[in-house]
């Protein structure tokens, strides 16, 4: 596991824009996107993205405070974790 991963999650009722909304905060802040999974069931959207925080330009807290003001604007949760906690809360 690379210490510079995060996973991002995001849940909520579908609309238009979700994905293209956060692919720009996390543009702005330079954070590349490095794998991409979502899907639609029923009216609940649900995302998992794999970003890379090596190159990132902002606090790590300020990066939680805009995806958390993101997510209030578009009416879904998103949660963002470092890699090693995803997977040690995740794991069976």
């Amino acid at each position: 596991m690379d210490k510079n991963n995060a996973i991002i999650t995001v849940l909520g009722h579908d609309r238009v824009g979700i994905i293209a909304a956060i692919a720009n905060v996390l543009a702005d802040s330079n954070i590349n996107i490095k794998d991409i999974s979502q899907t639609i069931l029923d009216d609940i959207f649900t995302m998992v993205m794999m970003v890379d925080l090596k190159d990132v330009k902002i606090e790590e807290s300020d990066i939680v405070d805009k995806l958390n003001k993101l997510g209030d604007d578009l009416g879904v949760k998103i949660t963002i974790q470092h890699t090693d906690l995803f997977y040690a809360m995740h794991r069976i």
